[in-house]
């Protein structure tokens, strides 16, 4: 599809850090396109991206015109669910979150036990997350766009009335305060009794911050070596994992909609195997049945599965945010 004719309004529900950004384009550059971006058909015509959006950006940047998509029979509603879903073990930020119930109660809407419902939570999560979307100050979730403000300092100021939230930001942002230290930078505004207290207690905060912890010892930089083998160890890990439950229950039981996201996520998976496969096969100089299991060698749990054709392959990486750096 063309760049062009990519809706993204869903981007408003994510954020997108420069540091992310900036790798994401480093490795498009070097390796293309890993795989699809997951869209779906709006109601008023046209294709929305649900996931992929620093792809998009990092695409745009480097002056490409097009990129390859896979389409999601969702509407708006499942669309944003499946945010959720896309990103449950990566995570989405606590403000995400109160973005994304915001929109399904206000733009959609969605009742709290209906939304908590959809996204397996409790109401009171649900109201949590609606209250820190709805309280925290508008120029405050820009700071955090912007990159100003951390959103685990946003939490804690979103405690404070709305007159002092956007002071209290500006002093997070000036001095580099730490998320223990925003915190108790609202513990003492709300401790006081009156707005001129307030005023005073955040003028002091930002004419004398407390010091800063002092840097954490750098890091011993990983060789390319280990980079490779720590990688190699992953996607066994996570190999097992996922075959362990693909066995131990059918795609229905997640539901309709949900069984149909991991199925399309799978059925996208399959040419990503075959081509790291191809490509262990050319750097080790194997013939490529010589490292595939399926053509009778025996699989890690000691059977050998049957034998049959590869479907055909595509660059490597998984369905999602595939693309990484280290």
């Amino acid at each position: 599809m063309r760049l062009a004719d990519l809706g993204q309004r869903l981007a408003a529900l994510r954020l997108c850090e420069a540091d992310a950004l900036a790798r994401m384009q480093r490795s498009i550059e070097t390796v293309g396109q890993v795989s699809p971006i997951s869209v779906f058909m709006a109601a008023a015509g046209g294709l929305e991206v649900l996931d992929g959006f620093k792809r998009v950006r990092a695409a745009s940047a480097l002056g490409w015109t097009e990129l390859r998509v896979q389409v999601l029979a969702v509407d708006a509603v499942e669309a944003k669910v499946a945010i959720t879903l896309l990103h449950e073990r990566g995570g989405l930020t606590e403000l995400e979150e109160a973005w994304l119930v915001r929109s399904l109660y206000r733009e959609d809407g969605l009742t709290q036990p209906e939304i908590g419902r959809r996204l397996s939570r409790d109401k009171s999560w649900v109201s949590r997350r609606l209250l820190l979307a709805e309280g925290l100050d508008d120029a405050v979730q820009a700071d955090v766009r912007l990159g100003l403000v951390s959103t685990s300092a946003a939490a804690a100021v979103a405690r404070l009335p709305r007159r002092n939230q956007q002071q209290a930001a500006q002093v997070v942002a000036s001095t580099g305060l730490t998320c223990r230290q925003t915190a108790r930078l609202v513990d003492e505004v709300l401790a006081c009794a009156d707005e001129v207290g307030r005023d005073e207690v955040i003028a002091r905060w930002h004419s004398a911050p407390p010091a800063r912890a002092p840097p954490h010892p750098a890091r011993r930089v990983r060789s390319d070596t280990e980079w490779l083998l720590g990688d190699v160890a992953t996607v066994t890990r996570v190999a097992a994992r996922l075959e362990a439950r693909l066995l131990a229950q059918p795609l229905a039981v997640h539901g309709e909609r949900a069984g149909e996201l991991c199925a399309h996520a799978l059925t996208a998976l399959l040419p990503v195997l075959t081509a790291l496969g191809r490509t262990i096969a050319h750097v080790t100089g194997e013939p490529a049945h010589a490292l595939d299991h399926s053509r009778g060698a025996p699989a890690p749990g000691g059977h050998a599965p049957p034998a049959g054709p590869l479907p055909p392959g595509n660059r490597p990486g998984p369905l999602g945010e595939p693309q990484h750096c280290p």
